[in-house]
């Protein structure tokens, strides 16, 4: 039974090539568009997750300014309380607190050799392999002690070294950052990009020394690693509590939690999703109606062949779920070529543009088949139902 159905469906589609293909480019072009950009945005989302979590999932970061008050922790804020060292080694003394970075950086010019570049230098402390999961290639940071002491050393990025120095050993060498002298004590594994930004192509120094190389009366970031035995909450709630009191009562910092973070940027895809939606809502609506147009006018063309089948004992049912099932494969048809062009455009992307993340799940392009299915049976409703509600006397006289 299915088999004839199908049979007759594929026939009639045979017959009227031109005009069942018109129909089909509607529902591929809606299939195709929603493959391709759900994939670059499910690619999008899986990049951003893997940038994130490469630094570990308990982590949080302490900013001076209430980001809820004006968009920006401590720019163009009121009167803040500035983050210090001394806030810092206080985080660094609650229960479940594992390791505290205090944090500070700014732009400035590195000179070695005779060749120089302005890159970013991070004043840190050496805790940042195990806060920002970095590693020393060669040598090592500085040895750990007081934060508040500067010292004349730097651990350089791999890019920032080879500019300067080529393939020659710096270890033990002296740069110039910022007109300062520093020592070369290490240099970083290769880390790659974060979001588009090369953070190989930089220097670290004690953050004492940044905060005096760049004129700072306070840190820029507190970045805290807590235990994985208790929650992110029950350690935002202490860390609140304790800065509060420094603080004399202001709430003016902010932290932010990596769930915080994936947070908007899932709100960000959720728009981009509803975009998508949308387009493919048009595109289907438009493949929809030329389903609905070629099936009514077929149902004109075959009256003959409906009232013939009505004569030798087909049901009206039975002639409704033949146009249906024609309008379902109509749609399938397109549905299938809208997918297999939207993974071949993918399959493109990934070959032509090698660091755009595109990644295609199974259940879209399942799901993809089956919404054009679904729409093509609701395109054949009006005219299976025409189709089924002719007079088969009637329909005999018009052949």
């Amino acid at each position: 039974m299915i088999r004839d159905l199908l049979g007759l469906a594929l026939g009639a589609l045979a017959r009227y090539r031109l005009r069942s293909m018109l129909s089909m480019l509607g529902i591929a072009i809606g299939i195709g568009s929603v493959i391709l950009l759900t994939s670059i945005g499910e690619g999008t989302r899986l990049y951003v997750l893997d940038q994130f979590t490469q630094f570990g999932t308990n982590l949080l970061q302490i900013n001076p300014g209430k980001a809820e008050t004006m968009g920006i922790p401590g720019v163009l804020g009121g009167t803040t309380h500035k983050l210090s060292l001394d806030d810092a080694q206080a985080i660094e003394r609650l229960p479940s607190i594992e390791t505290v970075m205090p944090l500070a950086f700014g732009l400035a010019r590195v000179e070695a050799e005779g060749r120089g570049r302005s890159v970013y230098i991070y004043g840190t402390t050496p805790a940042i392999p195990e806060v920002w999961k970095f590693r020393v290639r060669q040598g090592s940071f500085w040895p750990s002690g007081d934060p508040r002491r500067a010292h004349a050393m730097t651990v350089l990025g791999p890019t920032l070294k080879r500019e300067l120095f080529g393939n020659d050993n710096a270890l033990g060498r002296f740069v110039r950052i910022g007109g300062a002298r520093f020592r070369v004590v290490g240099v970083m594994e290769p880390k790659g990009q974060l979001l588009g930004f090369d953070i190989d192509d930089g220097a670290y120094i004690p953050v004492a020394s940044a905060m005096r190389l760049f004129n700072l009366d306070e840190l820029q970031e507190i970045d805290v690693v807590f235990s994985s035995t208790v929650s992110v909450d029950q350690v935002v709630e202490r860390i609140t509590a304790l800065l509060l009191d420094r603080h004399r009562g202001n709430e003016d910092f902010t932290i932010t939690t990596q769930a915080a973070m994936m947070e908007v940027f899932d709100n960000v895809m959720s728009v981009i999703t509803m975009a998508v939606g949308a387009i493919a809502a048009i595109s289907l609506l438009v493949g929809s109606i030329g389903i609905l147009t070629m099936m009514w006018i077929a149902v004109g063309e075959r009256t003959g062949e409906i009232g013939l089948i009505r004569a030798i004992g087909a049901s009206r049912s039975q002639v409704q779920t033949v146009f249906l099932v024609e309008a379902g494969a109509l749609s399938t048809l397109g549905g299938l070529v809208g997918l297999i062009g939207g993974l071949g455009i993918c399959a493109m992307l990934r070959g032509f543009v090698p660091g755009l993340p595109v990644h295609t799940p199974v259940l879209y392009a399942v799901l993809a088949v089956v919404v054009s299915l679904l729409t093509g049976l609701l395109s054949g409703v009006a005219p299976a139902r025409r189709a089924a509600a002719l007079d088969p006397i009637e329909a005999l006289h018009t052949e």
